[in-house]
């Protein structure tokens, strides 16, 4: 057994004073987190309990949401604002775990959970650069049908798990971030990092600095969003791939879209050339296939997942679709 501290915040202030220590983490439900404690992948020497943190939901006067970050994925996903007005948000997250886990899982460390990669957990037997950097990426050659196919390096291939995340890139959340001395707001596109040659270094988050909330911007165009999961079955099953998408046509051609991929890249893959060459297109099969396209076509698929790429074009025509019916 490793020895740890427990120390349970009183405040945002308490919690980054205690988790600016060296080896300190942030505690939400743990759903994630004390799992890989029990694998002897992470090892904190101090674990500061967040769960009495913010958990409100906050309506903004602009039409916006305010999310504490001590909000449990179920509260989100069940919250008339979030059902009403951002749907993909609601559906991406009741896709993402057991009742159970939603039930526990907080929405700040949804955005923090590590990959569920088999050789990342496997720290008896596996090379992971991601665990041990310079160590090798059994997973390059290994069985790789859930990996990568966009945005990888020869340091790692896996990806980034969170089907909550996805929803979030496609709808322009900010997220809210405490450190002792400072405060910012960050662009969730950008809280996460590809793998380069540091897969251990997965966020841009300064050592000690808290997530205290996510907020969503006011959107007309996210009423009509939806998230799509395709997985091995039905229940409580990573993505091989997913698409959450938003799509206002105005007159026949595509007026606003916003399109993020899940199960495919070390990060929520927000498909900004996609989004580019749908703009002002007919909203018809074929633009919705063309620009599906355009954002595969860096795809570089391993020796197990070439099928990623033509079921990623697939998935995404096939919402951008049923999103052009709903708006006609």
């Amino acid at each position: 057994m490793i020895p740890f501290t427990y120390a349970r915040a009183t405040d945002v202030a308490d919690a980054v004073r205690r988790g600016g220590a060296e080896a300190a983490r942030y505690l939400g439900g743990g759903t994630n987190l004390v799992d890989l404690m029990r694998e002897t992948i992470e090892r904190p020497d101090i674990l500061v309990d967040v769960t009495g943190l913010s958990h409100a939901i906050t309506e903004r006067d602009d039409g916006g949401l305010l999310i504490g970050a001590a909000t449990s994925n179920t509260a989100l996903a069940e919250h008339r604002a979030v059902r009403t007005r951002y749907p993909a948000l609601s559906r991406a997250i009741v896709a993402g775990a057991s009742a159970q886990i939603r039930n526990m899982a907080t929405v700040g460390g949804n955005l923090l959970q590590r990959t569920r990669c088999a050789y990342f957990y496997d720290e008896a037997g596996a090379h992971c650069n991601k665990r041990h950097p310079g160590d090798g990426c059994d997973a390059m050659d290994g069985f790789n049908r859930m990996h990568a196919i966009l945005g990888a390096s020869p340091s790692c291939v896996s990806v980034h798990p969170s089907d909550m995340c996805v929803a979030l890139a496609m709808l322009d959340a900010q997220v809210h971030l405490e450190a002792p001395a400072s405060t910012r707001r960050l662009p969730l596109t950008e809280l996460h990092r590809l793998p380069g040659d540091r897969p251990d270094v997965e966020t841009h988050l300064a050592p000690g600095e808290l997530i205290t909330a996510i907020e969503l911007p006011a959107a007309s165009l996210a009423v009509r969003s939806t998230y799509r999961k395709v997985r091995d079955r039905a229940s409580y099953a990573f993505a091989l791939v997913s698409v959450a998408a938003a799509l206002e046509v105005e007159e026949g051609r595509v007026k606003e879209v916003r399109i993020a991929l899940g199960g495919v890249a070390h990060k929520p893959w927000r498909a900004w050339t996609a989004e580019a060459a749908l703009l002002g297109q007919p909203a018809t099969e074929a633009s919705f296939a063309a620009a599906a396209q355009a954002e595969l076509a860096a795809a570089r698929p391993l020796k197990d997942n070439g099928f990623k790429i033509e079921l990623a074009r697939r998935t995404m025509v096939a919402v951008l679709g049923e999103l052009a019916g709903e708006a006609v």
